[in-house]
């Protein structure tokens, strides 16, 4: 059984409630399609009903089973328009922008419906960027209890790979912060290590990554690494977790033993924590397109409720696999 469907087979063990609010996009149309006949979720979409429905019929897709909700028909505005202008209205948001907000923006209409706990996640970026999918999120479900900053990750699930949780890795950030500080890798790491946990099951092994293995290297870029490291260790000493590692150091075991023999985590690691989005983004896109990965995300960590991004490239087989890993955060919420 590969990785994702297991994650599928636990996201109908306890069937969640997935908002899609991006409801031009035909990919979300037939990936919806897909979610409730594999029955992994329930599925709300935004947006006119008559509308979807057409769109469902011309790319022959049986939307059987899903709820949708139109912003200006639902009996529930009032109470949506109520709950942005209470969280937002520190921020100067008063009820009639409220109101054309919610009637406007299906993603931020999604998000107050989470807020609302009529949705128990909700999935997007298809067609949107990630900013977008963002910005609501963070202003109105805003952050977990104790996390310091909100971060961006890939599941990778390799064919016939020996390295990693049996293929399996968590790379982050591969899509949010552009250059985290040594303190937001640090935090970075801690986050991912919880993500990987509660997706993938296994114990998380991470390897803070440079283009430096233990000092064979000196710059500024390896120094923040480094102290990533420190910090990691003095601030979440429960990890397991090494660094300045190469990639290679990190994941072959012939290398660690050449590179870094007194590490624990060298030739052992299922977590990477990339330096900056450039290598982040580059490294999860070589990987799938070269080691022909399936690759889920990105998803969001550290937001109090899950809502999770795609990128724009993503196909519906991807928003699948989305939906379902949402699903499975939703569970343990």
């Amino acid at each position: 059984m590969s990785y994702i469907d297991t994650i599928k087979e636990k996201a109908r063990s306890d069937r969640k409630t997935i908002v899609m609010p991006e409801t031009n996009d035909k990919r979300t149309l037939i990936a919806a399609a897909h979610v409730l006949q594999e029955g992994i979720a329930n599925i709300i979409m935004v947006g006119n009903e008559e509308k979807i429905m057409d769109g469902a019929g011309w790319l022959e897709v049986d939307l059987t089973g899903v709820t949708v909700i139109d912003p200006n028909k639902t009996d529930k505005l009032d109470e949506y328009v109520e709950i942005l202008y209470e969280t937002r209205k520190a921020k100067g948001m008063t009820m009639e922008k409220a109101r054309e907000i919610l009637l406007s923006d299906p993603l931020t209409f999604g998000v107050v419906m989470v807020k609302a706990n009529d949705a128990d996640g909700m999935v997007a970026g298809a067609c949107h960027a990630t900013a977008d999918v963002l910005r609501p999120s963070l202003q109105i479900l805003r952050t977990a209890p104790g996390v310091k900053l909100v971060s961006a990750f890939f599941i990778l699930d390799v064919p016939d790979c020996e390295y990693g949780e049996h293929g399996t890795f968590l790379f982050a950030d591969c899509g949010l912060n552009q250059d985290p500080t040594s303190e937001e890798l640090a935090a970075i790491a801690d986050t991912s290590a919880k993500s990987f946990k509660q997706l993938i099951g296994a114990k998380p092994i991470i390897a803070m990554l440079s283009h430096s293995t233990k000092g064979s290297a000196h710059h500024a870029l390896v120094d923040k690494v480094v102290k990533a490291v420190e910090i990691a260790h003095e601030e979440y000493p429960n990890l397991t977790l090494d660094g300045e590692l190469q990639t290679d150091a990190a994941l072959v075991p012939k290398v660690a033993k050449s590179k870094a023999p007194d590490s624990d985590v060298a030739g052992k690691a299922n977590v990477l924590i990339f330096p900056n989005l450039d290598a982040g983004n580059i490294g999860y896109k070589l990987v799938q397109r070269l080691g022909r990965a399936e690759a889920y995300g990105p998803m969001l960590q550290g937001i109090a409720r899950p809502v999770n991004d795609l990128s724009r490239g993503c196909s519906w087989e991807d928003i699948v696999g989305v939906v379902a890993l949402t699903a499975v955060q939703a569970q343990l919420v």
